[in-house]
């Protein structure tokens, strides 16, 4: 008979709950998972009750107000506030997205789950260790590269080529199309996934066949390209509206046309 044991701080506890004040009339309950390296314990859910009379109007409003005013241990990552850093992508109530673009009226009602971006390791709390999805990122060289000697001033650039870009320079690589991805979840040491695959396409769309020759090289496979399925999970969750997908599919077209 098969046995099946969960990894180590995979079983997830009751934690703390912090109840609004008394005389809260708009209250809004978030669980939110917790879990501190430094100590030897298991991840737990903690429920806090935010006056929303008293917090802005987006999730990383509460976040922010449960940190300097409730729980200071409370770890996340954030910085622009405005969806341009992607710094605060978490998994809110099943949804892969970014804490400052999503307003808490938008949530369903009764308390709302918020937890690391999935099939991540945790760094604390809820930040998730990126070192292996920039590794990847690293790998695809995303920077200017040509066969041409350099031009005494500026490389310029036609607006057809420009138009190529738009669907992909808005990319901020928050990741959260790659940890909704199930060919990533199972395959990342190993396939690339959606969103580098994007910032690959970036480069290899609008340079000569000799230029990205060596770029497709790199993509030369069985799993860094091709263990796309075209789940479309990566495009129905960009918080900023892009289609990995398409990305992925003309990276193989190609693939194909150079046989």
């Amino acid at each position: 008979m098969s046995e099946f044991t969960l990894p180590a701080n995979s079983k997830v506890g009751k934690g703390q709950h912090w109840p609004a004040a008394k005389d809260a009339e708009r209250v809004k309950s978030f669980r939110i998972y917790r879990w501190d390296p430094d100590k030897d314990a298991n991840p737990t859910m903690d429920v806090f009750e935010i006056d929303l009379d008293h917090c802005g109007p987006m999730v990383l409003d509460a976040l922010v107000k449960i940190n300097d005013q409730i729980d200071p241990t409370l770890s996340f990552r954030r910085s622009c506030r405005e969806g341009v850093c992607g710094s605060c992508a978490m998994n809110i109530d099943g949804h892969n997205t970014l804490a400052c673009l999503t307003t808490i009226d938008s949530l369903k009602t009764g308390a709302s789950r918020i937890t690391p971006l999935p099939h991540l390791p945790v760094a604390k709390d809820l930040i998730a260790d990126l070192t292996e999805l920039f590794a990847q990122y690293a790998l695809i060289e995303p920077w200017l590269q040509s066969d041409q000697p350099p031009p005494d001033r500026e490389r310029r650039q036609s607006p057809e080529d420009r138009a190529k870009l738009d669907g992909l320079w808005e990319c901020i690589l928050c990741f959260c199309c790659s940890t909704s991805c199930p060919s990533y979840w199972w395959n990342q040491d190993k396939y690339l996934g959606p969103s580098i695959l994007l910032q690959s396409y970036r480069w290899l769309c609008r340079q000569s066949r000799s230029e990205h020759r060596e770029r497709l090289d790199r993509l030369e496979d069985p799993f860094r390209l091709y263990r796309c399925h075209t789940i479309m999970n990566c495009t129905k969750t960009c918080p900023k509206g892009l289609n990995p997908a398409r990305a992925i599919g003309n990276t193989k077209h190609m693939m194909s046309e150079r046989g």
